[in-house]
C-alpha cells in the first residue's frame, strides 16, 4: 500500500489528536492538510490503515468506534457522555483474572470509564 498524501494526513490527524478520533474528527483535522477530502475517503483509508496494522479500531460503548495509532502502550479510555469525545487514560488497574468466573482465562481487557470531561464539567 502506497503512503498517499491522504493517508499521511489521516495518520497525522491521529498523531496530533492525542486521543482516539471519530471519522468526522479525522476529517476535520485532515481537511487542514488536504483540501476537498471527504468522509468516504476517510473511511476507505482508515479501513486500509487498519488492515495494514498502522491504526486500530477503538470500540466505544453505546457509540460509533473511534480510531487511534497502533503500537501505543497499554491504556484505557474515558468517554465524555456530554460531548462524545474519547480520551486516553494512561495506567491500568491490573489483571482482572481474579474477578473472572471460575474456569475462565482472561486473555486481555478493555476498560472505558464514562462521565463528563473537564471541558464539559461546570
Amino acid at each position: 500500500m502506497r503512503m498517499t498524501g491522504q493517508r499521511r494526513a489521516i495518520l497525522d490527524a491521529l498523531q496530533d489528536g492525542h486521543r482516539p478520533l471519530s471519522p468526522s474528527e479525522v476529517l476535520e483535522a485532515a481537511s487542514e492538510a488536504i483540501a476537498g477530502i471527504n468522509l468516504s475517503t476517510i473511511y476507505r483509508n482508515l479501513k486500509s490503515l487498519v488492515e495494514r496494522g498502522d491504526v486500530i479500531v477503538v470500540p466505544t460503548p453505546g457509540d460509533s468506534s473511534r480510531y487511534e495509532l497502533a503500537g501505543l502502550a497499554h491504556h484505557h479510555h474515558f468517554l465524555c457522555e456530554q460531548c462524545g469525545r474519547l480520551f486516553d487514560m494512561h495506567g491500568c488497574p491490573g489483571s482482572f483474572a481474579g474477578i473472572a468466573p471460575k474456569g475462565f482465562k482472561v486473555r486481555s481487557h478493555e476498560l472505558t470509564l464514562m462521565g463528563t470531561c473537564s471541558s464539559c464539567t461546570p
